[in-house]
């Protein structure tokens, strides 16, 4: 393995970890206005989150700085083609953060519900965007000879994305009511189990539907076959485990299931992708790869040396957070938010 698809995996790996840890996050904000239905509920909703949410959004901060440094060209062309939708999800992001810092400011019942909504608005935005966004590099979007993207806002959106949004969401949605059942006690707990049980079958639907989607609307068909390989089907055998696990009542391995689906599709989109970055659908020799759009091989081997010491010691510490906070929120634990 060279170092151009070292740092491919590794970028990988980011995006994968940032949409399992945060995307229990997003399902969580999701849910917040109806699962919740007074003051105290709600503030222990949050509190499930409240410890971690931040340190989860350092993945997406760490992979946008990854590709940066190691494909300048990916980093240029994503960030000026996608700077809408990529704006969309940051300014959803910061009304997501200053409402969990913002809320409790006030005893006002006006004041509170204001910002209960705004992270309702500021999980659900970033919960579609992503899906659209990453199904955007597989399916193509126009690249010119000069790697510049060349078209508009509305390229980014078609039937293919929008499934993909819509699928990423409920996926996050399923997600993040596990997890609430998992760190709540009743009655939200219970509330959880019926989210679960709502929102599931569909988001099994539209997995489904985004994977027959990308052998129609995309060149995964005229490049690896019929057959994808494993990963695929152990995204769909994923979700279709942990409705299972749900039924039994098993959701700590139910969570590791709904984790596990994401894993593995995100690791489709990026084996489908491979060895492009981004998809040209004006010529396909106008794609980026991993090798016309990456820095100098210096700037890889520095980057490797210092992503091999920090690396472990970041996971450790994240590690760690979790298992400090991994009680159940009852009505007797301290809030804060």
């Amino acid at each position: 393995m060279d170092l151009n698809t070292l740092w491919f995996v590794l970028v990988a790996v980011l995006f994968t970890g940032f949409l399992v840890l945060e995307g229990f996050d997003y399902g969580v904000g999701v849910l917040l206005p109806f699962v919740a239905k007074d003051d105290g509920e709600r503030r222990r909703v949050i509190n499930t989150i409240g410890p971690v949410w931040d340190g989860n959004e350092v993945w997406i901060l760490t992979g946008g700085g990854a590709i940066f440094a190691a494909f300048p060209h990916w980093y240029a062309t994503l960030f000026s083609g996608f700077y809408l939708a990529l704006f969309l999800i940051l300014a959803a992001l910061i009304l997501r953060g200053v409402a969990f810092e913002f809320r409790s400011k006030a005893p006002s019942r006006a004041w509170r519900a204001t910002w209960d909504w705004a992270i309702f608005v500021g999980s659900l935005l970033p919960a579609m965007l992503w899906g659209v966004a990453l199904a955007n590099l597989l399916k193509g979007v126009p690249i010119d000879a000069s790697k510049a993207y060349v078209g508009g806002f509305f390229d980014l959106l078609s039937p293919y994305t929008l499934v993909a949004g819509v699928a990423s969401l409920a996926v996050f949605v399923t997600h993040g009511a596990i997890f609430l059942e998992l760190k709540s006690s009743d009655p939200i707990r219970a509330r959880a189990k019926a989210a679960i049980k709502g929102v599931g079958p569909g988001a099994t639907v539209l997995l489904v539907m985004f994977v027959l989607g990308t052998y129609v609307w995309t060149d995964v068909y005229a490049r690896l076959g019929l057959n994808p390989g494993l990963v695929p089907f152990l995204a769909l055998f994923s979700i279709l485990a942990a409705g299972y696990l749900i039924h039994r009542g098993r959701m700590g391995w139910a969570f590791a299931a709904t984790s596990l689906t994401i894993v593995f599709s995100v690791a489709t989109l990026f084996m489908a992708l491979f060895p492009r970055v981004m998809v040209s659908s004006l010529n396909p020799d106008w794609s980026l790869t991993i090798y016309n759009a990456s820095s100098t091989p210096y700037t890889l081997r520095v980057m490797s040396i210092v992503a091999a010491v920090f690396v472990p010691v970041v996971l450790a510490y994240q590690g760690w957070t979790y298992w400090v906070f991994r009680h159940r929120i009852t009505a007797e634990t301290k809030l804060e938010y």
